[in-house]
């Protein structure tokens, strides 16, 4: 995986081990050889993430939306920042750039952003592993939702295993290195939750 595409809040949040864990998760990528990709944004944790991959001298590559872009949010100081017509536009790009997916605690869009790409592996439209950093348990009701729903028989435990979760940014990554996602979206990984 050489470039990995993060999902995370344009809100710092309540608490500093958002923003610690998302510093940690820079150091991670930057170590590895990574390059970032995310939604291009200055404020939030996006802001954060970007600061620190670009601080530890990695690579940043942002997609945003003309209408953000607009509006002042656009971090200026990236290696590439691609401007884009739409969030359906941003989307896809970001899924075509990147070799994995991460989110990192954030709102509305962070989780319609990871989803979509949980639903586009379901669907075998690509083969790309995906995972949470599950900051102070940031994620556990919804992961403890996505068990409910196996329980209800809308989701299948082989799908439900689509998702990665692990409190620590350098123990995902390597779960994600190790797991595949075949082309029939089937995945092959291990435990999902810790």
């Amino acid at each position: 995986m050489k470039r990995i595409c993060v999902f995370t809040g344009s809100s710092p949040g309540t608490l500093e081990a958002y923003a610690a864990a998302t510093r940690v998760l820079a150091r991670v990528l930057v170590s590895r050889g990574q390059t970032l990709v995310y939604g291009g944004a200055k404020v939030g944790l996006m802001g954060v993430l970007a600061d620190a991959v670009l601080d530890g001298g990695g690579e940043v590559i942002g997609v945003i939306p003309a209408h953000l872009k607009a509006k002042e949010v656009a971090h200026r100081g990236l290696t590439d920042l691609r401007v884009v017509d739409s969030m359906h536009e941003r989307k896809a790009v970001m899924a075509e750039l990147s070799d994995g997916v991460i989110a990192l605690p954030g709102g509305l869009g962070t989780l319609e952003e990871l989803f979509e790409m949980l639903t586009w592996a379901q669907l075998g439209l690509h083969r790309k592993p995906c995972g949470v950093v599950n900051v102070e348990g940031y994620f556990d009701r919804l992961l403890d939702f996505l068990d409910h729903a196996v329980g209800q028989r809308f989701i299948s435990a082989t799908h439900r295993g689509l998702l990665l979760s692990d409190a620590d940014p350098t123990r995902l990554l390597g779960r994600m290195a190790d797991s595949r996602v075949p082309q029939t979206g089937k995945w092959l990984g291990g435990d999902t939750r810790r």
